[in-house]
């Protein structure tokens, strides 16, 4: 497989689903045709992993990405030994879930900037138990940005449908309107358009979202509008941006999926994410369990490609045998064409 880029996949918190749906994503013949993937974590929760699931891959454990053989039916794995399979309380918070997750995402972001690997997919980690383990960040965002020595970062959630860019995220509804800054808002579309040219896509169409009902009109429900959107969206054209807005997000998105636009600037977290995860989650409430999980989340901003999945550790099916990788396989097939670009 000469030429396939080599992804650092980090394991994610071992206590969730992201060991399985890794090995569950690992087989699938996309993924094989690709990509060359090693795991960042515990060989011996990938292999407990492994067997959970009946796959048909082996793993092969190394102690450096230069060791890695991506033979026919094995899994690469590079064992940070931090993590016992017959101790690790599965399926809900601990410290040492915690702790072995941040050492996962540590080490892909010096294999990533040392250009050791093409792009980093991670699995997805717990703040409580990120938290427990005293890690000062909430997730994987802030943990890029602050060891990658990163400033301007911003969360951007693709599914098949929609591209999301967020001008701002984890932070109480109350300290949007004072964090959307005309600053802010103009790398955010910046970041918006170098998304879209790392993925081919270099005259894209950005839509930009107004933060209060029907865009502010005209300041009858807010002036953030006139203050801060309006003002980084005019300097944005004339930088040679496509850009559109501030529009309604009631209506933008309904746009956006129709394809009048590329990708949305949304002000705030679940402006953004209600939409793609209503489009790419589904729910069988006969089975009591998620069906679908499309959907991938990128940090933007970053000196090298960083792709996650769009759901959390599910600690309701960890450890089952039952967990959806859909999310999985999207990020390892978003992160291949990022790295044909960037």
């Amino acid at each position: 497989m000469p030429g396939l880029p080599v992804l650092g996949v980090t394991m994610g918190d071992p206590a969730g689903v992201g060991p399985e749906i890794i090995a569950r994503a690992a087989a699938e013949p996309q993924v094989v045709a690709t990509s060359r993937p090693v795991v960042i974590g515990s060989a011996d929760v990938m292999k407990a992993a492994l067997a959970l699931i009946g796959s048909p891959l082996v793993s092969h454990v190394v102690r450096d990405v230069e060791e890695c053989r991506w033979a026919n039916g094995t899994l690469e794995v590079l064992d940070l030994a931090n993590v016992d399979a017959a101790t690790l309380p599965r399926a809900q918070v601990s410290a040492a879930a915690g702790r072995a997750a941040y050492e996962a995402i540590e080490r892909a972001i010096l294999l990533a900037m040392e250009r050791r690997i093409a792009a980093i997919v991670t699995a997805p980690v717990n703040k409580e138990a990120l938290a427990a383990a005293g890690i000062p960040h909430a997730g994987h965002t802030e943990i890029l940005a602050e060891l990658s020595g990163t400033k301007d970062v911003a969360m951007l959630l693709a599914g098949k449908e929609l591209r999301v860019i967020h001008v701002t995220t984890h932070v109480a509804l109350r300290r949007v309107p004072d964090l959307v800054t005309r600053d802010r808002v103009l790398r955010t579309i910046r970041l918006a358009q170098k998304t879209m040219e790392d993925l081919g896509r270099d005259r894209a169409r950005i839509a930009v979202a107004g933060l209060n009902p029907h865009a502010g009109e005209e300041g009858l429900f807010g002036d953030e509008e006139q203050t801060a959107i309006i003002p980084a969206i005019e300097e944005a054209r004339r930088e040679g941006i496509d850009v559109f807005g501030p529009l309604p997000a009631d209506t933008l998105f309904s746009r956006a999926r129709g394809g009048e636009f590329d990708i949305v600037v949304a002000m705030y977290h679940d402006q953004g994410h209600i939409p793609v995860k209503t489009l790419g989650f589904e729910y069988d409430e006969k089975a009591k369990r998620w069906t679908g999980l499309s959907g991938v989340n990128v940090t933007v901003g970053l000196p090298f490609v960083r792709v996650s999945v769009d759901h959390g550790t599910a600690f309701d099916r960890a450890w089952k045998g039952i967990a959806n990788h859909e999310s999985m396989v999207e990020a390892i097939e978003v992160a291949v064409r990022m790295t044909r670009h960037s």
